[in-house]
């Protein structure tokens, strides 16, 4: 197993990281200790949740599984999700977040968070606030670094420059939906990023399961599968590009090719992707997650990686696209 800095911290992770999503709903304790036990075997050290993952449950199951093993790890969770109707149990104020760090803390049967993450955008919160909260928590000791989630490129440049300047905990980790079919954060977060030495860690490496060889097209849906009963499946489809088919069908002839599965060859090119330390591997079985591991500890040979590059490229964007091609005109 690799392990990469985050960001421009020293902070050390592997290259794949355990998504616990489906921890306390449905993988149950023993599936999810054994998927736990089989990622720390592999060299796992980067453990993923949320607060209001299976309702909390999540980081129950992780705190409890945990308990003896709390310092073999870093454990990044969110906050900002609703946990109840009440008008300050959500979005990033100030008030929110020191309820939700506590109620974090005491689920996960820890006195501190290696990685705090803003999990969406509150447009009815200033930056400032959120990130002054975040500041304090980090100088309380409580949490160790921050990052944010889905955030928009300005969002996060601005976010950053506010801490820059006024002497705060600035973001070193982001982490947005990135995948062979979803490449658009290479327009203008992916430069954010390297300028700004901010680790990306995407979640959906495997577009809802589309990437995994199950499926041959992209409206496709097995019975017992994400894609039939709808969990986060049908809510991507907006947001695959155009070409998903074709990139589908070369990801499955190039994972034949290199008689790997199509599942490690998607996240093992997400992993060669500039300003990646980690990706996020969620899993229901433990099955399941012995597959995906096997993305570590190889390249993908250039070709390969080439035409997948190629197949699954984004339609040019204004003004990216044309500025870039504008360079290279004659005068």
């Amino acid at each position: 197993m690799k392990y990469n800095n985050v960001g421009l911290s020293g902070l050390k992770v592997s290259e794949l990281c355990l998504g616990t999503m489906t921890f306390g709903r449905e993988t149950g304790a023993e599936e999810a200790r054994a998927i736990l036990d089989a990622a720390l075997a592999a060299g796992v050290n980067f453990i993923d949740t949320a607060n209001t993952y299976a309702k909390g449950a999540s980081e129950t199951l992780i705190g409890d599984l945990l308990r003896d093993r709390r310092h073999e790890v870093v454990i990044a969770t969110k906050f900002g999700n609703p946990v109840t109707p009440a008008p300050n149990n959500g979005g990033t104020s100030r008030a929110h977040i020191l309820r939700a760090v506590e109620d974090s803390l005491s689920r996960l049967r820890t006195d501190y968070l290696d990685i705090y993450y803003v999990h969406h955008i509150d447009p009815d919160t200033p930056l400032e606030e959120t990130l002054r909260a975040l500041d304090d928590l980090v100088r309380q000791g409580k949490v160790r670094y921050i990052g944010c989630s889905n955030f928009e490129a300005w969002r996060l440049l601005e976010s950053i420059w506010i801490s820059e300047t006024r002497n705060l905990a600035r973001f070193v980790i982001y982490q947005p939906q990135y995948n062979l079919l979803v490449r658009d954060i290479e327009d203008e977060i992916i430069p954010v990023a390297e300028r700004k030495q901010v680790g990306v860690v995407p979640w959906g490496p495997l577009a809802g399961g589309l990437l995994t060889g199950k499926y041959r097209g992209v409206g496709e849906t097995l019975a017992g599968t994400r894609s039939q009963d709808g969990q986060g499946f049908s809510n991507r489809i907006p947001f695959l590009s155009p070409n998903s088919e074709a990139t589908l069908g070369t990801l499955l002839d190039v994972a034949a090719e290199l008689g790997r599965s199509p599942a490690s060859v998607a996240i093992r090119w997400l992993l060669e992707q500039p300003a990646v330390p980690s990706v996020i591997l969620g899993a229901r079985t433990v099955e399941q997650f012995s597959t995906n591991l096997a993305a570590s500890g190889w390249q993908l040979p250039a070709e390969a990686r080439a035409r997948l590059d190629k197949v699954s490229a984004p339609a040019p964007r204004y003004p990216k696209d044309s500025e870039l091609t504008r360079k290279h005109r004659p005068a």
